[in-house]
């Protein structure tokens, strides 16, 4: 599983227009599933965007998780993490789990997520979306779950 977090003052995602999913303050989380992965990946994924330290304490070191901070969660899906671009000019998506289970990992990840922290807000899989955020720092984090 592919994440790419990024510490967040605000963010919002939109789908025709309209606003589907948005947070304050805590952590815009882009999640892709690849085709080895599985509910244990799902599992260790949440486990660690949870814990992650990506937040100031009281002595501006990044010592506090978005738990500690109580911060919101937006987390979309997004198959293009999983780009190839070794072998041209054009990224290949092979990468990625075949969208049936891209959905299924990626509604995994919600349900786990909303079980563990009171603020998550999500996007719309396969939908074509817009994002908008205010990166804090800026402050984005590559994980990857094998």
């Amino acid at each position: 599983m592919i994440g790419l977090i990024q510490r967040v003052r605000e963010a919002r995602v939109s789908v025709a227009g309209q606003v589907i999913g948005e947070i304050g303050a805590g952590a815009l989380v882009l999640v892709c599933a690849e085709p080895a992965d599985g509910e244990a990946q799902a599992r260790r994924f949440v486990d660690k965007l949870l814990k992650l330290r990506i937040f100031a304490d009281a002595a501006g070191k990044m010592n506090r998780s978005v738990a500690d901070v109580a911060g919101g969660l937006l987390i979309v899906s997004q198959f293009t993490l999983a780009a190839d671009c070794t072998g041209g000019n054009r990224p290949s998506f092979t990468g990625a789990a075949a969208p049936e289970q891209g959905r299924a990992l990626y509604e995994q990840v919600l349900a786990l997520a909303r079980a563990a922290h009171p603020v998550v807000a999500q996007g719309e899989f396969g939908a074509d979306m817009q994002v908008a955020l205010v990166n804090d720092g800026p402050v984005t984090i590559p994980l990857r779950i094998a």
